[in-house]
């Protein structure tokens, strides 16, 4: 199982230091091109929930590595998830059904992450 979490984990800060780093660093009228979503949010927005998702994944992988705070992990996902539910309310909200499909893998991958490590196995 431990094995499983480390996959699941390695691929969503994967996931989200790429998303991140894009909402993070690219100009919002860039970002709409490929994500519509963005005209709803200000500039400053769009770039919060970039970094959030950038600290979300150092907090997956990091802090078990160097072996400081390690329940972050489990806290980080839980911050994804919520992050994922998010999505998924603006997603309904402007009708784009297909990208929920993405979200809701997303949101189980974050949930198994943070039911993992708080209750399968914790890093202790």
């Amino acid at each position: 199982m431990n094995i499983a979490l480390w996959i699941v984990q390695g691929l969503l800060a994967l996931f989200f230091l790429m998303a991140g780093v894009m909402k993070a660093t690219q100009p919002k009228e860039k970002l709409a091109g490929n994500m519509a979503w963005v005209e709803d949010f200000s500039a400053g927005q769009v770039k919060t929930i970039g970094i959030l998702e950038i600290l979300g994944a150092i907090g997956l992988i990091l802090p078990p590595v160097i072996g400081i705070l390690p329940w972050l992990v489990p806290v980080s996902a839980i911050g994804l998830a919520l992050t994922m539910i998010g999505a998924i309310i603006v997603h309904l909200r402007r009708g784009e059904y297909m990208m929920i499909v993405v979200n809701i893998i997303l949101l189980a991958m974050a949930v198994f992450v943070a039911y993992g490590r708080f209750v399968l196995v914790p890093f202790v």
